[in-house]
This record gives structure tokens, sequence and C-alpha cells, in this order.
């Protein structure tokens, strides 16, 4: 038997030492049937390609390398951090390989195909209350700084206010879209979370060619857009949003103002139609925030011209997202997929669903009982700090009233219930039928273009049932 010898000779291999020498270098696509009709060439920087299947694996093995070289990660040491889950994974890669251990925070909004993710990677995963402020000691900001307190040798990555995360960007992601572009590019749109994509990458583009335009992509529920505009932060522009991976309640340091030009908000269900689209008409499999972030620019097409050279970054992957965007029954729980009928906007506006009503949870229940008199209300919304965080029926308050008459010069706070839901004003009436229930009550409908709330109680959906 004739034998072949098939080894490589040294200048032909191209074996790499581990597998975070693949991060990077990720291609440049162009978008095609999406785009028809928009004047301005538009790209996708499709981060997908990184081992992580996102964009986080740049800026998570630069975190944990300088904080090797700062001798803030030991041996044997334990990665902290919290995370909606792609930097989860990208610091989980690292881990495995440097012989890291992690412990994670997320929210109760994340999919369950991340966090199953990340503890595939070994990583232990602490799932904490999305609707709660970022200072409360039950969000995943606060429990991840509490376990770094806790454990000895460990190092919180703090992704949000780790500059290293933007000094990734502008030392790996800028430069790549300067290069595949030929240095023609005019606009960098991105959707912002941590900042550090759009500020590093942006940061080293505005350094190339001070016109370039850099445009970031923020949702309904978040206080990018409105104080990059008028430098308030608005506690009234904070409530729950759908969107994964973009938005924020805070400001993160990466997140720097002075390097984009504008940001545009982009609805859930507009988000997640554009996901399935990117899918669909272009075959990308790409996450949430791309569909964002491409619904963004068809936005603002009127801003653009044919000479215009338009790189849209495409973060993660859409497997993380198989239990909701891409899911037919999810999106329409959600109220995202067309059906005829009645919708919410149809209740709005025969005035049948009322505007919404909050009080303070610090206020007394006493208070409430007034609020609830006056208007009639059979339930309404509790705020912190203008922020929706709980609601109060009044068959519970008859409860608790039973139980415990001094209970009205108690903080309504101490007997709030779980807030009602969020829905978009084109939800159908036959969900919100389904939607509400002994245990909820009613359902609160955003209306985005006149920025109000509304709530729908059973005895709304009755009336137009009936």
């Amino acid at each position: 038997m004739v034998q072949i010898n098939i080894a490589m000779k040294p200048a032909d291999q191209k074996i790499l030492s581990n597998i975070l020498e693949t991060i990077g270098q990720t291609p440049m696509v162009r978008i095609n049937r999406i785009t028809e009709g928009v004047a301005a060439q538009v790209m996708a920087k499709v981060e997908t390609f990184n081992p992580g299947n996102s964009i986080k694996d740049r800026m998570a093995l630069r975190m944990i390398e300088d904080a090797e070289q700062a001798g803030q990660l030991k041996p044997g040491g334990t990665i902290i951090e919290g995370t909606s889950g792609n930097t989860g994974m990208g610091l989980a890669i690292a881990a495995a390989v440097k012989g890291y251990k992690c412990i994670f925070t997320t929210t109760d909004k994340q999919s369950p195909e991340k966090i199953d993710a990340l503890k595939a990677f070994g990583a232990e995963v602490i799932v904490c209350p999305t609707n709660v402020d970022p200072e409360d000691p039950r969000s995943y900001y606060s429990v991840a700084s509490k376990l770094k307190q806790e454990i000895p040798n460990s190092w919180k990555a703090d992704q949000y206010d780790n500059l290293s995360n933007s000094a990734a960007h502008y030392d790996s992601t800028g430069p790549e879209i300067w290069e595949q572009t030929v240095g023609t590019i005019t606009h960098l749109v991105v959707g912002v979370g941590t900042g550090g994509t759009v500020t590093g990458a942006g940061r080293y583009l505005k350094e190339k060619n001070p016109k370039i335009k850099i445009w970031g992509i923020d949702t309904y529920g978040s206080v990018f857009k409105k104080y990059k505009e008028t430098k308030v932060f608005d506690k009234n522009e904070i409530y729950p949003y759908i969107t994964e991976g973009i938005g924020e309640d805070f400001l993160p340091k990466n997140v720097d103002f002075d390097i984009i030009d504008h940001f545009e908000k982009v609805t859930d269900k507009d988000a997640a139609l554009m996901t399935r689209r990117i899918a669909r008409e272009e075959g990308i499999f790409a996450g949430n925030s791309a569909g964002s972030a491409m619904a963004g620019v068809l936005q603002l097409q009127d801003r653009l011209s044919k000479d215009d050279v338009v790189v849209v970054i495409f973060h993660d992957h859409g497997s993380r997202y198989l239990g909701k965007m891409f899911s037919d029954e999810w999106m329409r729980e959600k109220g995202f997929l067309e059906r005829s009928g009645l919708t919410a906007g149809d209740l709005v506006v025969s005035a049948t669903a009322g505007e919404l009503k909050a009080i303070e949870g610090s206020e007394p229940v006493e208070h409430a009982i007034q609020l609830m008199a006056k208007h009639d209300f059979s339930q309404i919304s509790i705020t912190q700090g203008q922020r929706l965080v709980g609601s109060l029926n009044e068959s519970h308050l008859y409860q608790e009233l039973l139980k415990n008459s001094d209970v009205r010069q108690q903080s309504v706070a101490t007997i709030m219930q779980p807030a009602f839901p969020f829905v978009d004003i084109s939800t159908p009436v036959e969900l919100l039928s389904t939607m509400i229930t002994l245990d909820n009550p009613a359902v609160l409908v955003r209306d985005f273009k006149s920025e109000k709330t509304f709530i729908i109680t059973r005895s709304d959906v009755i009336g137009v049932l009936c």
C-alpha cells in the first residue's frame, strides 16, 4: 500500500494557538434587499463570526488582558460581571482558555438561550429582576458588586465603566471598518448599550475623517437620546422594554456623547420585525440589536445620499433569540405579528382606555386610596423616582386593609403588586384579553408617537367585545 504524507510544511501551517486568536477581522457584507430604495450603500459588519458569536468577544478579552497586566486579575481568580449574555460569553470563553472561574448576574428579560450558553462554558448565572433601579440591592448591577466584595481573589469586569471596553474597539473594530471600506465610510450606525463599540470605533473613524457621522440607535424606555439632546437625565424616559442589548437607565462611562452625532429611537416591534427580515431577506442570522440598527437606518434614510457609505454593526447571533424574535408564538404574544380586528390603539382612540395614573411608592397608602376614589380607578401603577415598578388593585388593597387598618399610613411600596405588563399600541384586543387575568387585572399600552401611556382593564375589553 502506498502511503501519502499529508503533513503540511511549516510555511503552510495556519494553526492558531487557541480560540482567542480568532477574535476580530470579521467580514463586511453588503445589504441588498432590505435597503432597496435607500440611496446610500449599506454594509453590515457581521460580528457573529467571532468565537462567541458576538462583538463582545473583542472587549471581553481586552478587559481581561488589561486586568492581568494591572495585577487586578490573578491566577485562579474569579471573574464577576453583570451581563445580558454576550459579554458574559466573551468572558467565559477567555476564562476557559486562561483558567478562571466566572459568576455572572443577568436580568429576567434575557432569553433562556443566552443563559444556557453561559452555563455551557461552566459559568454560574444568577438571574435578577429587570424592573428595579440600578441602585436597588436586587438589581444585577448591585448583586455583581456585592459578590465582588464577598469573594476572595475576584475581579469585576465592569463593562459599562471599564474604558478597556471602548479601547478594544478603538484598536480593532474601528481600524477594520476603515480598511474594509477603503476609507470611504460616511456613516457608522451602532446600537448603544455599554457604549464601547460606538465610542471606540466612532472615535477612531472620526480621527481618520472628522466628517464621518456616528449614529447611535436607542430604544424607547432608555435615557440616551433625550440626554444627548438636552443633557437632562429624565427618569420619565425609563420604563420596561423588550429590545435586548441596547439602551440603558443610567449613563455608562463608555458612552461618549460627544462622539455620537445623533440618537435614533426604534420601537420594540420594529426591532423585532426587522430582526426577522434580516434573516429572511439577507440570509444573515443576526440578533435583536441588528434589527434595531437596520430599522434605524430605514427611519433615517432621508438623510442619506447616493454618495454615502453606511456601515451597520450586527452585534450578535440570531440563535440567542430563537425563543423570542424568531418564535411566531412569542411574536404573537407580544402583539408584533399583524392580526385582524380591534387593537389597543382602537381603544385609545375611542377613549375606552384611560391615560395612566400612578403614585410614588413612598406615598402613604391613604393617598393611593384617595387617588383611586377620585378617578374611579380599580387599579393604579406604582412608581419609584417616576419609574414604573409595581401596581395596586382594589381587591388586594381591600384584603390588606382588612388584615391591618393601620396600613393606611404605610408606604404604598410595602403592599404593591408586580408591575402591569407593557404592550405596543398595535396589540390586538384578542391578545389583550388573554393577558388580563385575576392575577394581572390590567395592561399598559405605550403610544410611542404621542409618548403617552394608557391603561386597559378587564372592563375596557369587555366593553368592546360585547
